[in-house]
């Protein structure tokens, strides 16, 4: 008995130590790859590579150190939504009294969407009976972004709180919503390189220079939110009076619901879209106590959710465009980890995120294996920034976790992103 006892013992041992004996060469090839490269060694690169289906790390380069993620933030917020939010969106808080209906925004961005085309709201209060009356009392003025790029939180957007500038068939500039015409005036002091409309820093006023208007002039100016903004867009668009009022959200409003949830992270995270991203983190927001917020929203998920992290970590917005965001390549391998376990199933996972050679920013960037992808990630680009991270299928069918992080580089961003690419092609065909 103790003889069969040993036996078993050392047959275990000798499986282990080939078990690390074979990670000990993955990591070595992987190593030799990485000291190879003419790309990485110049600047800031930080990687790491999770088996898990071994639940374990084979390779890591600098991946405690913190780094600025660019749209791979947009996985947190991806996660984060995925732990506030149900299968389909809020899209308005009401109550009904007497012969009114009040309602509240919850940041829902699908409303007239070009892309995501949701209706259910707008029928809602097309379909009312009742006199409406909209509350902005649970929006906040958050800002997300850097001081060069600004994202203005909306509690109501109505066809992503923007406006169309055009050229009429009178040859003359126009604007829809119709109302801001009214708002709408030439300044000769303005002179742009080609015709374009200039909207106020703070208002929704707007210019346009003296010049021939092309025929074909079209032109997306977002607005600055507010009641005023809402009330007269929503009366316009739904053909009836809407009335604005200061009432708070009480404890007990229904809620109407728009679109299913994966069809918004889906249009997040593929094209990488960062109002969505600020947007989807403002209705996390409206599941808390108080008015909305990408900051609360932020601060409820960095204590619920994200206290597992490895290592320290600095969240600022939800699209990523803030160069105040910091996390680590094992965070991010973290972050996709808990993703996966999360959703649960595989192919609505993977149909979140870019595909290689196929879908959203790695469309152009990877190459199919005769129509096969290998590769499902969620890219960051910012000046000086390129980040990959995501899903990896290798030729032998092992399934890797990975987050490929550069920063303050100064050659050109190509030269990161294409290098980015045949490492990761190389991990596809060696292992």
């Amino acid at each position: 008995m103790k003889t069969k006892t040993l036996n078993i013992l050392l047959a275990l041992t000798l499986c282990l130590t080939i078990f690390d004996q074979a990670y000990a060469q993955s990591k070595k090839k992987i190593e030799k790859i990485f000291k190879a490269s003419e790309i990485v060694n110049n600047h800031y690169t930080g990687f790491a590579l999770y088996d898990p289906a071994k639940d374990k790390m084979v390779y890591e380069l600098d991946a405690n150190k913190p780094a600025i993620p660019a749209s791979n933030t947009k996985i947190i917020t991806l996660y984060t939504a995925l732990n506030m939010l149900g299968d389909s969106i809020p899209g308005l808080r009401y109550i009904t009294k007497g012969d009114s209906l009040i309602f509240w925004g919850t940041g829902d961005p699908s409303m007239m969407h070009p892309d995501l085309k949701s209706t259910k709201v707008y029928d809602f209060l097309k379909n009312s009976n009742k006199k409406l009356f909209y509350s902005h009392s649970n929006a906040s003025a958050d800002f997300a972004g850097s001081g060069i790029y600004t994202i203005a939180m909306v509690s109501l957007p109505i066809v992503e709180n923007t406006a169309q500038a055009y050229a009429g068939p009178d040859g003359k500039v126009h604007l829809k919503p119709e109302f801001l015409n009214t708002y709408l005036k030439e300044d000769t002091s303005y002179h742009p390189r080609e015709f374009s409309v200039r909207r106020d820093e703070r208002t929704n006023t707007f210019s346009y220079p003296t010049m021939t208007i092309p025929a074909d002039f079209k032109q997306t100016v977002y607005l600055v939110p507010g009641a005023e903004l809402t009330q007269k867009t929503l009366t316009e668009v739904l053909g009836k009076p809407v009335n604005v009022t200061n009432m708070a959200l009480p404890e007990g409003a229904k809620t109407v619901y728009s679109i299913l949830a994966d069809s918004l992270y889906k249009r997040m995270m593929l094209p990488s879209d960062n109002y969505l991203a600020e947007q989807i983190l403002y209705v996390c927001s409206s599941t808390l106590p108080g008015k909305l917020s990408v900051n609360a929203a932020i601060a409820h998920s960095s204590k619920n959710y994200l206290a597992d992290l490895p290592d320290l970590f600095q969240w600022q917005d939800g699209s990523g465009l803030s160069r105040n965001n910091y996390f680590s390549p094992r965070s991010i391998v973290k972050m996709l980890i808990k993703t996966r376990d999360k959703v649960g199933d595989e192919q609505r996972l993977l149909n979140m995120f870019p595909v290689g050679g196929v879908s959203g920013t790695l469309r152009t960037a990877f190459k199919t294996d005769n129509g096969v992808p290998f590769v499902w990630a969620k890219t960051g680009t910012l000046s000086n920034v390129r980040i990959q991270g995501g899903y990896l299928v290798t030729r032998k069918g092992k399934k890797f976790i990975y987050s490929f992080m550069n920063n303050n580089f100064l050659i050109p961003s190509a030269d990161i992103s294409n290098e980015m690419v045949r490492i990761m092609t190389m991990i596809r065909e060696k292992y």
